[in-house]
């Protein structure tokens, strides 16, 4: 066990427990932001039920032009490499085979395209944002089977006492090592400010921990969805919070670590959480690594996001993309206010609430920065992700992201 020094002992705090959100409440605020943001961004002039007409609002198809987003991806990457004649047979093929680059090889894939009259296809292509909430569904099932393969890993040790004995050794690293300058404020210090007076603001804290991470996280992606120029630009944002998740996930099962409020009373911090009802549903039951503290999701997430909406600014941005106009100075302003604004209310909730150490942020922003420049890996999977259409019977929609700016753009 790590030899840090001891405070005096599990801080008071006179806070009576709040009124608690009923289980439904968090499941329904979810439900409604992905259901207003299905309709908000679907096709519009496109119709389910009136499979006559052949359109897909954005894409006027002729007799030889590309039945998918896909087909006019591979068209230019031939065209680009020089190969004609695989163009010219592209062209004459009904349905041909998506070509994929995965590893340094080249590999065909089936053209899902011929299913693109069936309903649930069509559905697919009204609703698009369906996707992008089947790609979170399954991060989020990948977070919940953190726990199991940690327990399994650490079963001979127990893992209560590994991820105890990793959160004093945080503890200790942050006060003794030569980065200690990095945390001139101990955590515990943090905390007793706000038991001390400012109890109020710590409540308030205690929420948005509960309530930000899963709605608002579900809220920006529907966001930015929405308001970014481009899918490229938006995909590289989703990739980059994924695989942000998938690092941590890895992280969470090989070093199990204990929150500081879980930790013994005597070192000095208090489960105000759990004192004021205030937990997440989404936090809740067998499946929940709740010795997962390291790194923080919530401050990589809001470092993401945060970026993001700098980026979104256009402040730092000399050229914008086709169809983006220079916001007024009000919303550039505001932008890059809540684009730094947001991770640092998030790094103190987390602090405050001891749901993490510092050292947790420090590591979740190396690993945002991580995911991001590998985010591209994720374009691997995308052969796969055509036989899964394929099995399915369905064809893969053409997102709308940007269709405001093309509307934008043809109007001008």
């Amino acid at each position: 066990m790590a030899n840090t020094s001891l405070p005096d002992g599990e801080p008071q705090w006179n806070s009576k427990p709040q009124l608690r959100l009923p289980g439904w409440a968090e499941p329904v605020m979810v439900a409604s932001i992905l259901f207003g943001s299905m309709v908000l961004t679907r096709r519009h002039g496109y119709k389910i039920f009136d499979r006559r007409r052949n359109t897909y609002g954005l894409l006027s198809e002729e007799p030889d032009s590309a039945r998918s987003s896909d087909d006019l991806l591979a068209r230019d990457y031939m065209i680009g490499s020089g190969r004609d004649s695989d163009v010219d047979s592209m062209s004459t093929s009904k349905y041909p085979p998506k070509k994929r680059r995965c590893c340094g090889t080249n590999l065909l894939t089936p053209n899902t395209s011929r299913f693109r009259d069936y309903y649930h296809s069509r559905i697919l292509q009204k609703f698009p944002f369906l996707i992008e909430m089947f790609y979170w569904i399954v991060t989020y099932a990948f977070y919940r089977c953190t726990k199991i393969l940690s327990q399994a890993m650490f079963s001979k040790m127990g893992i209560w006492d590994v991820a105890q004995d990793h959160g004093l050794a945080i503890l200790e690293f942050e006060e003794f090592s030569w980065m200690s300058f990095l945390w001139p404020v101990r955590e515990q210090d943090v905390q007793k400010w706000f038991l001390n007076g400012h109890g109020t603001l710590l409540t308030i804290l205690n929420r948005s921990y509960a309530l930000i991470h899963i709605p608002g996280t579900v809220g920006f992606i529907a966001f930015w969805y929405y308001v970014a120029p481009s899918h490229t630009t938006f995909a590289t944002v989703r990739r980059t919070m994924t695989l942000t998740n998938l690092f941590a996930f890895c992280i969470f099962i090989l070093y199990p670590c204990m929150p500081p409020r879980l930790l013994p009373p005597e070192y000095g911090f208090l489960d105000s959480v759990g004192r004021n009802n205030a937990q997440s549903v989404w936090m809740q039951g067998n499946y929940v690594n709740s010795l997962a503290a390291m790194p923080s999701m919530h401050f990589g997430y809001s470092f993401c996001i945060g970026v993001t909406l700098i980026y979104h600014s256009g402040l730092f941005r000399r050229n914008l993309e086709t169809g983006e106009k220079r916001k007024n100075k009000f919303w550039t302003l505001f932008y890059v206010f809540l684009g730094v604004a947001y991770p640092l209310y998030i790094l103190i909730t987390i602090v405050a609430t001891a749901n993490h150490y510092y050292l947790d942020a420090f590591v979740a922003f190396f690993v945002a920065i991580a995911a991001y420049l590998c985010n591209r890996i994720f374009l691997i999977l995308l052969p796969v992700e055509d036989l899964l259409f394929w099995c399915l019977r369905l064809e893969k929609p053409i997102p709308t992201t940007g269709d405001r700016f093309r509307r934008r753009t043809s109007r001008s």
